[in-house]
């Protein structure tokens, strides 16, 4: 959520801000209207509530003096409905304004290029070389296939269009991802592993900025009124809502394992065959609490840490800086990690890296107490570390061979009982 002083102070500033993410501003000028509106009414409270107590007294005067208060009692009887009238204006202009605050994204952070959309994304530099292939490269959908370890066509059975069933040693790949990932994470780059819910009540998903914008992308569980996560970050998000932290406790640093649930509404016809977007897929998230002066220190740290992953595993890669048509609804900043997959002949994004500043805090009033005493938002990042089904295009899709068999990346094999390389059937 934005800042409600800076809506106040520097309305302009929003507006320009949307401009360069590509929204709408006139909700800005209806919110600082509701905000004018509603100290206007709180100021009339106040000075209704003395009144009040000064003829509240001077009844009390009366009657120890055995006089009539009668009128005076009835002037405060009024004067009391009428601070009950402006206290029900008031919170009807809090459920308006709250509602409407909510859909205001953040302000990108003066680094980010401007931009309409995707296109104007700028890459900002590569790693590694892409391998050159003496045969044409196969897509791993037709790699699965040869080296039966993946089955599109009884997931479709099974559960409808966009799954995927991982089988032998496909599933033991999926499985070592995942225990590479984190034990990267957590044994060298100092994260604390946390293994959360997959279900969250309502006003988490608030709290971490999917609601009320992404409503449509989610899966719902209407009797329980719980959602499936489309992502941990929105756990962790959540694991100080309504705390604060000490200074000395910062920066706090958690890794967390989950799948993933997205309906993937907007992206109809989209991408459709393998696993490229997937209802369902696991993911290892990497999230940090951080003072606000140390953030931006921490998004280049925490991309360190997802881009190391995929120097151990030798997949070539780019980093893309995200302009402002395509940045999150709650980043400042992100990050693209894109992985080359020669198969398909294009990059696949494996890791979104994002700073959001005070934003989710501010939603989950997770803050933090200097050594003075004084009480602040901290700032939250988050990223992937990262999701594993194009991380498997990508090792599947680099490392074939000619005759449809795939080589174990050198440090996932004792993860997969030392086998080297997963052979065609």
């Amino acid at each position: 959520m934005i800042n409600v002083k800076i809506l106040r102070e520097k309305p302009e500033l929003i507006k320009e801000a949307l401009k360069k993410r590509g929204y709408e501003t006139d909700v800005v000028d209806e919110l600082v209207e509701l905000d004018k509106k509603r100290r206007e009414i709180i100021k009339e409270e106040d000075s209704l509530r003395k009144v009040r107590n000064e003829k509240s007294k001077e009844v009390a005067k009366i009657k120890k003096a055995g006089g009539d208060a009668s009128q005076i009692i009835e002037e405060v009887r009024k004067i009391g409905d009428r601070i009950k009238e402006l206290a029900d204006e008031r919170k009807k202009i809090e459920e308006v304004f709250n509602e409407k605050i909510l859909e205001i994204p953040n302000i990108p952070h003066e680094s980010v290029p401007v931009g309409r959309d995707e296109t104007e994304n700028v890459v900002s530099r590569h790693w590694g070389e892409p391998r050159e292939f003496s045969f044409t490269p196969k897509p791993h959908w037709d790699l699965g296939e040869i080296l039966d370890i993946l089955d599109f066509s009884r997931a479709g059975k099974i559960s409808g269009s966009r799954f995927v069933i991982y089988k032998k040693e496909g599933a033991l790949l999926e499985r070592a991802l995942v225990n590479f990932f984190l034990d990267i994470h957590t044994k060298e780059h100092g994260y604390e592993e946390v293994y959360p819910p997959y279900l969250v009540r309502e006003e988490s998903m608030y709290a971490s900025g999917h609601l009320p914008k992404f409503r449509e992308e989610m899966y719902y569980a209407a009797e329980d009124k719980l959602f499936l996560i489309p992502t941990a970050e929105v756990v962790l998000a959540n694991l100080h809502r309504d705390e604060i932290l000490q200074e000395k406790d910062l920066t706090r640093k958690y890794v967390a394992y989950t799948s993933c649930f997205r309906r993937e509404a907007g992206s109809y016809g989209k991408d459709v065959r393998g696993m490229i977007r997937v209802h369902q897929f696991n993911k290892v998230e990497l999230f940090k609490y951080t003072r606000p002066e140390d953030s931006y220190d921490e998004l280049e740290s925490m991309l360190h840490d997802a881009e190391r992953i995929l120097q151990m595993l030798e997949i070539p890669y780019r980093i893309v800086e995200l302009c402002t048509g395509d940045l999150g609804f709650a980043a400042t900043k992100t990050y693209d990690i894109e992985a080359w997959a020669p198969g398909l002949n294009r990059w696949l994004e494996v890791s979104s890296v994002s700073n959001t500043e005070d934003f989710q805090a501010r939603r989950a009033n997770a803050r933090f107490r200097r050594k003075d005493g004084k009480v602040e938002y901290m700032h939250t990042l988050n990223g992937s570390g990262l999701a594993t089904p194009r991380v498997f295009i990508a090792i599947l899709e680099n490392y074939q061979q000619e005759d449809g068999s795939v080589v174990i990346p050198e440090v996932l094999r004792p993860y997969m009982g030392g086998l080297e390389v997963i052979k065609a059937k």
